[in-house]
């Protein structure tokens, strides 16, 4: 998922808070349980010094849990916040191991948090093993400082593999929902290049005949050139006009005067709505219209597609075209819309439509409201 994308998407960016909040709950677990061992510690050193430990603790284990849930993070940044986790994690040893010693496991909680995070920070293999010698530990500071095993045992075991098992599941559930998010850009970009492959090959198509025949009648002219200058002359000639009939349809086929046919592009536009998980209803026009027309609207209906794809979380989308007189409308509405951005927040892709349609006398209105965003498109039709 590409930073702007991952900004841009609201809903994504509240199950985001969402799973931080849970990821959250995992701190107390660092601070309110090892904060009774403060409170139980009557040396004011070891006291000192075992806040210290908890809150470095506490705070490394933060940035962390942000990471986790922050895909556009840079690398570096994220590498930083690990290190300076497990650094706290050393230290919390010395400085918190010996707070309320045989009164309260205060690092066994610690020790709980610190298993927790192995799922979000390691491979499978090597996040048991590192829950392994956590356990150990914890067991060396009750041995260490006189208090009982077994406590620690299963505050540091037992309750660390259920906060691991919560950690887990909870950005297990964040990284479906980003794929989901990628698989969504993905088909738009693919949606996007394969209307570049189709334009492709018709260029080809159109291309291809014409230059062949054109390089044959030209290496025929430079035959004939010395023994026959008149026939020769009458090959260049019409080396020429296959040339200019050419340069015509390529020009044709770039600014979307040739036949199109336009319910194929309605049944393409809809698939590709469809298989992003957009119904889309479609009503077609009561008759086949011109070609130029029909270019015309079908340019309207993939930018209108693309808008639908790239700019909302559209649940569904409308797309109606009639045909009057002289004139024929299509309308795509979609819902879906960020209700903070208007029609400005994808003008580039309208104006661009704008503009091309203004040449031929056509024009296009953009408008957003209660949510929905409507695109209405005019062309005239002629015969």
């Amino acid at each position: 998922m590409t930073v702007g994308t991952a900004r841009a998407d609201r809903r994504l960016r509240r199950a985001r808070q969402v799973t931080l909040a849970s990821l959250a709950t995992s701190l107390w677990t660092s601070l309110l349980l090892p904060g009774v061992g403060l409170t139980r510690e009557p040396d004011p050193l070891r006291l000192t010094l075992g806040a210290v430990g908890v809150a470095a603790f506490a705070v490394a284990q933060a940035g962390v849990l942000h990471a986790a849930v922050t895909p556009w993070l840079a690398q570096r940044w994220r590498r930083r916040s690990e290190v300076a986790f497990a650094l706290s994690a050393v230290l919390s040893v010395p400085l918190v191991g010996p707070v309320a010693a045989g009164g309260w496991p205060t690092w066994a909680w610690l020790g709980a948090s610190l298993v927790g995070m192995t799922p979000l920070l390691l491979r499978p293999g090597t996040a048991l093993a590192a829950a392994a010698l956590t356990v150990v530990t914890s067991l060396a500071v009750a041995a260490w400082t006189g208090g009982p095993v077994g406590p620690g045992l299963a505050i540091t075991g037992g309750v660390g593999a259920g906060i691991a098992a919560v950690n887990w599941a909870q950005v297990w559930f964040w990284d479906l929902l980003v794929e989901a998010r990628q698989g969504h850009d993905a088909r738009a970009r693919l949606a996007a290049a394969e209307e570049r492959l189709r334009f492709a090959r018709d260029v080809h198509d159109l291309l291809g005949h014409d230059l062949t025949v054109i390089a044959l009648k030209a290496e025929l002219a430079a035959r004939l050139a010395p023994a026959d200058a008149g026939r020769a002359g009458r090959e260049a000639a019409e080396v020429q006009r296959l040339a200019g009939s050419a340069l015509h349809r390529v020009r044709e086929a770039v600014h979307g005067y040739r036949t199109v046919d336009l319910s194929e592009q309605l049944a393409a536009v809809r698939e590709v709505l469809r298989s992003c998980g957009v119904r889309c209803d479609v009503v077609r026009p009561p008759g086949e219209l011109p070609a130029g027309a029909a270019a015309e609207l079908g340019a309207v209906l993939r930018e209108a597609a693309t808008n639908v794809l790239r700019h909302s979380r559209a649940g569904w989308c409308r797309i109606e075209i009639s045909w009057d007189g002289d004139v024929a409308t299509v309308t795509v509405s979609n819902d879906g819309v960020d209700p903070h951005v208007g029609p400005d927040g994808h003008s580039h892709g309208l104006r661009g439509l704008a503009e091309r349609l203004a040449s031929t006398g056509g024009r296009v209105v953009a408008r957003r409201e209660a949510g929905v965003f409507t695109l209405r498109a005019t062309v005239p039709v002629t015969s």
